[in-house]
């Protein structure tokens, strides 16, 4: 090498160290700054970023599910504990159409109290007592008006108050068009894909709009900050988290979704579908009983809406905000508090078999639900009239007791059905009864919750036969009231109950030989067989039950508060600026793109 060139490399090496010693002066000048300026703000210490990282990434399960959640028990004391912890000082609001509590008077001028025999309301009650909570309601009971102070306030439950119960008054007109007309002949039967045609009016859909605006007033109301967490219930109120959005920006909206949600091609048929999507989208998180429901959900979003769809994240990022869209599975409560003052299984079985005439050595084959065409009560007959002509040995043997509460009876749909529901038992009896024998024993009257509880104690089957159906309670309340570990439950692949409790007998409702050959199979089941399935059954539904389902949305919720406080802290900090740090996306970036806020 010549001496230039030695020359000129030691140049080099020179003023490599000399911009490398340049890099590490500006690097430590910066971080003395920003430590500086980070010293001087509590809220943005590096400890408490980074002890604040360290925890919400530790929380990143997907679906609020943590890899332990199936050795916890879950209790009220469960939700409690979840609240202290995760959401101290939280107010929980539960917002729904139907009431937990209503107050009737009688002929004699006093005030009955009825509690609704309602899935929803067996499963939210629980909860909202545990949290301590609010609980929005329209109140349509006769005498609901005069037990509420003069802020339409009642605490509830009687005797042992534990959480306010404040009631929304509705006009004739309204309740008409809101719950009546729009949500009950356009959207139920949009939804559950029965085969009856939803009915769309503009001014049923003005009403609906009105009412869900009546129901945001209320929570904003009632809310004691900015931040409460509310739960609306169901498709009574599409357009309500929006509303709430809009005045508290800085509330936890968690939306479920009771019944299912169609696929695209049938939700496009709504007039005012990118209203109700965008409605729904105001929710921090979208709840539905199965994954299935969620994704058809999703689909019409994406169909419908400007957005953006991280499927991967269950997440949609829409106008500047973004919705998780999550699978609960719905449960009730276990141990159910109302078996402790019900007789025995056997006792129960002699009173309902001398109340309604079955003769003692019939097996008892039990419906319960509202009156309604979404429950296949139609398709069960047809299914005991299939059973008769394949097995004639079975008439005499059996008999099915139908509970249909009457429901929405001013709809045409509703009062055809209860009139067909008649004939056809009628025409059963008629052909396969006698003097002292009736097949069918059909009771369209409400039941109390004890009355249900001892129907099921009593039965030696249950059918669940829905057409479509998100979850449907009816299964697992049966399942849970049988500690004698007794009876078979028939149940549809269409209700969302069939995807937990497998040990059933699984039964497509729109096939009456189907139908027949298992309820031969459930009348012939061996005690041994029936204990066995009947044992995991109630496994599924203790570890399952309406806590886990509370807990886990509330876990998501505190995870969403989380975020959306480390977003404040890690904003204080600067970014990398220049050609390579105007390119650099940080990891809570990411996740706040995708929705983990």
């Amino acid at each position: 090498m010549t001496q230039y060139g030695v020359d000129l490399f030691l140049v080099l090496i020179l003023a490599s160290l000399g911009l490398s010693a340049l890099a590490i002066f500006i690097s430590i000048s910066r971080h003395r700054r920003h430590h500086s300026r980070a010293a001087v703000s509590p809220t943005s210490s590096d400890d408490f970023a980074t002890e604040t990282a360290r925890k919400v990434l530790r929380e990143f399960e997907k679906n609020g599910q943590s890899v332990d959640a199936a050795l916890v028990t879950w209790s009220p004391d469960t939700l409690r504990k979840i609240l202290a912890d995760e959401l101290p000082d939280a107010q929980v609001i539960v917002v729904s159409n139907r009431e937990p509590y209503i107050h009737n008077e009688t002929e004699d001028g006093d005030v009955e109290l009825v509690v609704p025999a309602s899935g929803l309301v067996s499963a939210l009650e629980p909860i909202t007592r545990a949290c301590a909570g609010t609980w929005i309601a329209y109140g349509g009971g006769t005498a609901d008006r005069t037990v509420v102070d003069r802020n339409d306030r009642v605490q509830v439950p009687p005797g042992n108050p534990s959480y306010t119960l404040r009631r929304v008054w509705l006009s004739d007109d309204e309740y008409q068009g809101y719950y009546l007309g729009f949500a009950n002949e356009g959207l139920w039967p949009l939804c559950h894909i029965a085969f009856t045609r939803p009915i769309f009016r503009e001014s049923d859909w003005e009403a609906y709009e009105q009412v869900n605006r009546k129901f945001a007033e209320t929570v904003v109301a009632e809310a004691r900050n900015e931040r409460p967490i509310v739960l609306v219930q169901d498709y009574h109120f599409a357009l309500l988290p929006r509303m709430i959005r809009e005045r508290l920006p800085e509330a936890i909206v968690i939306t479920f979704w009771h019944i299912p949600w169609p696929n695209s091609e049938v939700f496009s048929i709504c007039p005012w579908r990118e209203r109700i999507l965008d409605g729904l989208l105001g929710s921090s998180i979208v709840g539905f009983h199965t994954q299935f429901h969620a994704n058809n959900f999703t689909e019409s979003v994406d169909r419908f809406m400007e957005s953006r769809i991280e499927r991967a994240d269950a997440a949609i990022s829409y106008g500047g905000q973004v919705t998780l869209v999550h699978s609960y599975p719905i449960s009730i409560e276990w141990p159910i508090e109302l078996l402790k003052a019900l007789p025995s299984v056997e006792e129960c079985r002699g009173r309902v078999r001398k109340r309604f005439r079955i003769p003692a050595d019939a097996k008892l084959c039990v419906g319960v639900e509202r009156l309604d065409y979404t429950k296949g009560i139609l398709d069960r007959f047809h299914a005991l009239e299939e059973l008769f002509i394949r097995h004639p040995e079975t008439v005499g043997n059996v008999v099915f007791l139908q509970i249909a509460a009457p429901s929405r009876g001013t709809l045409p749909a509703y009062r055809h059905l209860h009139e067909e529901c008649l004939r056809y038992a009628d025409e059963l009896n008629q052909r396969y009864g006698s003097k002292s024998y009736r097949p069918v024993v059909m009771v369209a009257e409400h039941h109390s919750q004890a009355a249900v509880y001892e129907l099921y104690r009593a039965a030696d089957i249950c059918m669940v036969t829905s057409l479509h159906d998100g979850m449907n309670l009816v299964a697992k309340e049966f399942v849970a009231s049988r500690e004698d570990e007794q009876g078979v439950l028939l149940l549809s692949t269409f209700a969302g109950a069939s995807r937990e409790l497998l040990e059933a007998l699984i039964v497509n409702p729109y096939d009456a030989a189907m139908m027949s050959e298992a309820m031969l199979q459930a009348l012939t089941m061996g005690p041994d067989e029936q204990h066995e399935r009947m044992r995991r059954m109630r496994e599924i539904v203790r570890d399952n039950n309406v806590y886990r389902w509370a807990g886990s949305m509330l876990l998501d919720a505190a995870r969403l508060r989380k975020r959306g406080d480390l977003d404040r802290v890690t904003a204080s900090y600067e970014r990398p600026t220049g050609p390579a740090g105007d390119n650099v996306v940080s990891m809570f970036e990411r996740k706040q793109a995708v929705g983990f806020r």
